[in-house]
């Protein structure tokens, strides 16, 4: 059946009685919402509920997924003992996530770790839905995976969750997705985390998005502002919308800011959820769809793992795309570790037999030939993600009005000096910037002058989109 719906939710403890002690009437449509998500919850009755959670144990270079089978959980820490529950972790779920995250070279915590406390970003969702199964007769049967955020790019929490995604349909579990995570901290000044422009400006961006259903816009903030905004939400919610894909429907409850931090609460449904009889609501899941292997992507990572473990040149597949066999061109191949580049060389025109041949060849320079970076070696291959870029023919232009730094890569040369830049790179907007990065390349100065040639890019990645750092 797969994700029956999701949600994100804020983590306030005083939204708990036992704890707010009446503070929680200050937010009474976040209390509210919070109720209605908790009754729908109850009433899909999931086998398993995912908590994406801000508070989960968190790790610069990995991401936290729960491993042991049970665990408890309390608001002893905020003067509410009583408030208690036990939770059962899904294993077989988090261990297929686990699999599948780092067979995609996205790293995770070592199996079988585990904290022996749920932390509270993950005990308030789950205190609201046990409240709605009790207020409908029922036992709070479900299972738990509970997944931690983690110092890495955006485009890694995306991936991440596509990993999720297919876990879950491999396993054929009803999951039920909610995403914990508040908003900006710092949204008036007599509170204790103060204010700074940035925190309603982020706040409400992401009541915008959760309004118009746009979760693509949850990867295209600017960093500066996520970090002034003192947010411990974006990256939860990152780690969902990669788990949904596309075509889901957003709808946002409330949004409350009354203690100077951002309490926001949407539902969002899958796109036949509309159209769905209830009578479906039992029928079996349809076969996991096997997960598309971009083909120059695994060539450039097969060639990567040959050369590295055995210090060889990948002999050509056979059986590869005629694009590859046949066409010649420029490539350009990069390698990342943790987000991180960790090596890049690229050809600007064709300097091998054919495209493939193209790709091994600089998967291996990338690898070994970086002068920026050490050698790869064969215990940094499971963190190394690859993308590959293969460039059209170069052409002349006129001057920089011809020039896009979204669309066209651009080359400059003087002399036998010669620069690159990619198109679409992070951190470059204008064409300014672009032409001056790649005169630096070269070793141009800038009021040098210059011949100008402009190309286009076919990019293959993990995951569709360019990774950050990019050279």
């Amino acid at each position: 059946m797969g994700i029956l719906a999701a949600y994100a939710v804020p983590h306030p403890p005083l939204i708990i009685p036992a704890v707010g002690r009446g503070m929680e009437r200050g937010i009474p449509a976040t209390v509210r919402s919070y109720e209605a998500v908790a009754a729908q919850v109850a009433q899909l009755r999931p086998e398993t509920i995912v908590v994406t959670s801000p508070h989960a144990p968190l790790f610069r270079d990995g991401f936290y997924i729960s491993g042991a089978a049970r665990v408890h959980g309390s608001m002893a820490d905020f003067r509410a003992p009583r408030e208690q529950m036990e939770v059962t972790y899904d294993q077989e779920l988090s261990e297929r996530l686990r699999s599948l995250a780092n067979n995609a070279s996205i790293p995770t915590t070592r199996a079988g770790y585990d904290d022996n406390q749920l932390d509270h970003a993950t005990f308030i969702p789950l205190w609201f839905v046990n409240n709605a199964y009790a207020a409908a007769g029922l036992s709070p049967d479900y299972q738990v995976v509970r997944v931690g955020l983690s110092g890495l790019d955006f485009a890694t929490h995306r991936a991440l969750g596509q990993a999720l995604a297919q876990a879950i349909g491999e396993t054929g579990r009803r999951v039920v997705f909610i995403a914990s995570g508040d908003l900006s901290h710092r949204l008036k000044p007599e509170e204790p985390y103060g204010f700074v422009p940035e925190g309603p400006a982020f706040d409400s961006e992401i009541c915008r998005i959760f309004e118009e259903g746009s979760l693509e816009g949850l990867f295209q903030f600017e960093r500066q502002l996520v970090e002034a905004a003192g947010e411990c939400g974006l990256r939860s919610f990152q780690i969902m919308a990669g788990a949904l894909g596309i075509g889901w429907t957003s709808q946002l409850l409330s949004h409350e800011d009354t203690y100077g931090v951002g309490y926001a609460v949407a539902v969002l449904s899958p796109p036949e959820a509309a159209d769905t009889p209830a009578a479906e609501a039992d029928a079996q899941p349809a076969p996991a769809a096997e997960p598309v292997v971009d083909p120059y992507v695994a060539l450039a990572r097969a060639a990567l793992d040959h050369f590295v473990t055995t210090g060889e040149d990948l002999p050509q597949p056979a059986n590869l795309p005629e694009d590859m066999t046949t066409r010649r061109a420029g490539a350009f191949v990069s390698l990342h570790k943790h987000g991180q580049l960790r090596g890049c060389i690229g050809t600007i025109s064709a300097t091998q037999p054919c495209l493939a041949a193209e790709i091994i060849r600089n998967a291996r320079c990338a690898a070994n030939e970086d002068p920026r970076f050490s050698p790869v070696r064969p215990e940094e291959l499971r963190a190394i993600s690859l993308s590959v870029d293969v460039l059209g023919e170069a052409e002349d232009i006129a001057d920089e009005s011809q020039l896009d730094p979204q669309r066209f890569g651009v080359i400059v040369t003087k002399g036998w000096r010669r620069g690159l830049l990619l198109p679409a790179l992070e951190g470059v907007d204008t064409v300014e910037q672009q032409v001056a990065i790649a005169r630096q390349k070269a070793g141009i100065a800038p009021g040098e002058r210059v011949q100008l040639q402009r190309f286009e890019v076919v990019r293959h990645d993990r995951g569709g989109e360019a990774p950050e750092g990019r050279p």
